[in-house]
């Protein structure tokens, strides 16, 4: 009996395996196997991919990414775009399989098994996908990961929607494999996939990119990525590192010690002497330069890349960092790749550094770069405005070309920092151009001749500031606590200024350093410096400023920026009105906190400003204005144009009115006069709101007359001064003691112009237009709104300003 089942079993397994074998054979069938990471079958005649899975609950790392995208900086959907760095784990649960995305940012740091199933049991995580089991060949299960690869990982419908260029969703009979770029290797297996989003009511912005705007084709990658091995070591966050930070909250944590806990993300690097005071690395850490970007701009990016590595140079490294180009085979989404990409866009637009980071430690796995094509034209267009070279037809524009490239070297260091871990520092410029990662504005100089210099526009090296920080990232020390500790503190004995994004920025930021796109020690001082560079520029500015065979018309857009070159240091001075002097101290290492302005700072900074409402300082004059026709046939305006309310005609007086517009908006946030409210009743010498608008309508409204094209200049900055000034008193984020003082000097206005409104000032050729004001001022007073929904109006885009950056 023993003997038959014996027999029966092998007649069963012989039976039933030889169909299981069949079925295995009959699925591989016009499939191509791919091994690697995680292996998969390619069907050739379906176009599906197969993923074959053999350890379930194993972590990896899901890297979505978009390698072809719009080409339009204002939907912001660009070739080359990372998308989120998921940790996640593949889990069978009958005939499904679940790809489960785990959250890193809630853990427990604990050998302690039941603590951390407490924490992954406390906190949700997410299914991303399911996926149902096709096939078992030897044990290892197969699924069809096509629906997945062809979905919206990147939320691209959602991104049109939000910016409102229509709605979209996928058309799946025109996506599929793209078999080009899906490969499997050791680490990681790369996959990739055309989608085409179908829809209606496309905006603008999308309309101008695509051919056919029902229809919009992109390619999505996912990158499958084996986690590193645990030999890398995290390293602590210090908020004057100048690193970014990777938080997360560690429920494992002492009760005495933070929840949450900070580390920077960095690349691993490590010695191949570690005893050497200077060694090569292990490994490298080489960025590839993508292939299609043109000389000489091609060199220009290298150069700059390379700046970085007399950072690792000045920490004890020989070529820890390089640059190479992008081999031909190479796919630049390729999680092993480093990659300065170059990204053509319809407009210009932002450059961007992201980095693929292990989520669990803050290891950066892979740097991608991402550069508008556009940026060096725009810096080219801003150097010509400047100089006005074109005296002859075969002028030497050289000069202004290097400006240019010089600006690109700057962008490519810049961006390449922020793929190492680095954060922005705005203040770095109050440092004599201390990094690489401030926003620079080109330093134009008058020479001895009073002609403009621009030889000295952008830094052309590395900064001591940008040394400090790789110093703190990527030095080796043998007692790492007390080394980050000295690090720190040289730094700050060399009176090193930091600041970053959220206390830099015009409208919201209080510090009185930290500005976007400023140069200079003193904002104000430079301010004034400025408006003398600019004054030259267009006193030399007309025909000379556009080469031969192009229309004059295009002279308008030569002109914008020249016109608005005070623009981003009107920026920086109206910090310094209620500004905070501040940095971001540590007790034991910082004795002061903060420090108001001084009085005298902040009134020199209102003069300044003041200055740049005044009708002489906006008005053009006749020479130019005469030079610029309407657009010539086959021309458009474009957001690079002025704004006109004449038609098609250049409009010098909205220009102007654009200018003063923008002044007044900074010098009158609301944020900036609660604080500025608080400061003067703390010392009675700093500017109260009351007497800082009264200065700005005694600056405008209240001056006497002008005569020609600068009449219509003031009496557009008149009525834009009032303008502002109800928008501020009837803005719902004005706190109730501001708004007083407002309301005071709207009635103090309102009596003025009663006054000038008499039979004895009917000659004045402001008479018409005080009518008119007192008038406003009442009704909107009297119905608690603005009179009239103003003409929209404002200045042409200026970040990026030739080639900006974040």
């Amino acid at each position: 009996m023993k003997r038959y089942s014996i027999a029966l079993m092998f007649l069963f397994t012989l039976l039933f395996g030889n169909q299981f074998a069949q079925a295995s054979e009959n699925f591989k069938e016009n499939k191509t196997f791919h091994s690697g990471f995680i292996p998969f079958y390619l069907d050739g005649s379906t176009g599906n991919v197969y993923l074959e899975i053999s350890d379930f609950n194993q972590q990896f790392l899901f890297q979505s990414s978009m390698p072809h995208g719009l080409g339009s900086n204002d939907i912001g959907l660009d070739r080359g775009q990372l998308g989120q760095t998921r940790l996640v784990q593949f889990e069978k649960v009958g005939n499904k399989v679940f790809l489960r995305q785990l959250n890193t940012y809630y853990r427990a740091d604990s050998d302690n098994t039941l603590e951390r199933q407490a924490i992954d049991e406390a906190f949700a995580t997410s299914i991303i996908w399911g996926f149902k089991v096709e096939k078992v060949i030897n044990n290892k299960v197969v699924i069809d990961y096509t629906p997945f690869l062809l979905s919206d990982i990147h939320n691209l419908s959602a991104s049109l929607k939000s910016s409102k260029q229509g709605n979209y969703s996928i058309d799946a009979t025109r996506s599929g494999l793209y078999e080009k770029r899906t490969k499997a290797f050791v680490d990681n297996t790369e996959l990739e996939a055309i989608v085409t989003f179908k829809g209606k009511d496309a905006g603008k912005h999308l309309r101008s990119v695509t051919p056919d705007a029902n229809a919009v084709t992109v390619n999505f990658h996912h990158s499958l990525i084996r986690l590193p091995d645990a030999q890398y070591q995290p390293r602590k966050f210090h908020t004057y590192s100048g690193m970014w930070s990777v938080e997360y909250a560690d429920y494992a944590s002492n009760i005495d010690a933070p929840l949450l806990q900070r580390v920077i993300p960095r690349h691993r690097l490590t010695k191949k002497n570690p005893d050497a005071e200077l060694s090569e690395a292990v490994e490298p850490i080489i960025y590839y330069l993508d292939p299609g970007v043109p000389e000489p701009v091609r060199s220009a990016l290298i150069d700059g890349a390379l700046w970085w590595d007399q950072a690792f140079s000045a920490i004890g490294y020989k070529n820890a960092f390089q640059v190479k180009m992008l081999p031909e085979d190479a796919d630049p989404m390729d999680i092993r790749y480093n990659v300065i990409q170059w990204v053509h866009r319809a407009t210009r637009g932002w450059s961007y550094g992201a980095s693929v980071v292990d989520p669990r430690t803050g290891e950066i796995l892979k740097g991608h770069v991402t550069l508008g094509s556009l940026r060096v034209r725009q810096d080219y267009l801003i150097a010509l405005g400047l100089t006005s070279p074109f005296k002859s037809s075969d002028v030497n524009t050289t000069e202004q070309k290097e400006m240019a490239l010089a600006r690109i070297r700057q962008l490519s260091a810049h961006e390449v920092g922020h793929t190492l871990g680095i954060a922005h520092n705005f203040s770095a410029s109050v440092n004599n151009r201390a990094s690489v990662m401030d926003y620079p504005h080109p330093l134009i100089t008058l020479d001895a001749q009073g002609d403009i210099d621009l030889s000295n526009a952008y830094a052309a090296d590395i900064g001591v500031w940008d040394k400090h920080v790789i110093n703190y990232a990527y030095a080796d020390f043998n007692n790492e606590q007390q080394g980050l500790a000295q690090v720190i503190k040289t730094a700050k004995e060399q009176g090193l200024q930091y600041m970053s994004d959220p206390d830099s920025r015009p409208k919201g930021g209080a510090e009185a350093s930290g500005h976007l796109w400023d140069n200079g020690e003193d904002p104000v001082a430079e301010l004034t410096r400025v408006m003398a560079v600019r004054a030259k520029a267009l006193s030399n500015f007309g025909i000379n400023s556009i080469e031969q065979g192009t229309p004059f018309s295009e002279l308008e857009d030569t002109l914008v920026p020249v016109y608005n070159f005070h623009r981003y240091q009107v920026e920086a001075a109206a910090k310094v009105i209620a500004g905070v002097n501040y940095s971001y101290a540590v007790k034991g290492e910082d004795d002061i906190a903060q420090s108001v302005v001084s009085a005298e700072k902040q009134q020199a900074a209102i003069n300044a400003l003041l200055a740049t409402l005044e009708p002489e300082f906006l008005t053009l004059s006749n020479d130019i204005i005469s030079l610029i026709p309407p657009k010539a046939y086959g021309y458009y305006r474009s957001r690079e144009s002025f704004r006109s309310n004449t038609s098609l005609s250049f409009d010098p007086v909205t220009a102007a009115q654009a200018s003063a517009k923008y002044t007044l908006s900074l010098m009158l946030t609301p944020q900036r006069l609660a604080r500025l409210n608080q400061q003067h009743m703390l010392d009675n010498r700093i500017p109260s709101v009351h007497n800082l608008i009264a200065e700005v309508i005694i600056a405008t409204i209240k001056q006497d007359s002008k005569s020609g094209l600068s009449s219509a200049v003031q009496q557009r900055i008149n009525q834009q001064v009032l303008d502002s000034v109800l928008a501020l008193f009837h803005n719902d984020k004005l706190v109730a003691e501001v708004r007083s003082q407002v309301y005071a000097n709207l009635l103090d206005l309102q009596s003025w112009l009663k006054g000038k409104t008499s039979y004895h000032f009917k000659s004045n050729s402001l008479y018409p237009q005080y009518h008119l004001l007192q008038q406003q001022i009442a009704f909107s007073l009297q119905q608690g709104k603005t009179i009239i929904n103003e003409v929209p109006v404002s200045m042409p885009p200026g970040s990026p300003i030739g080639a900006s950056s974040r």
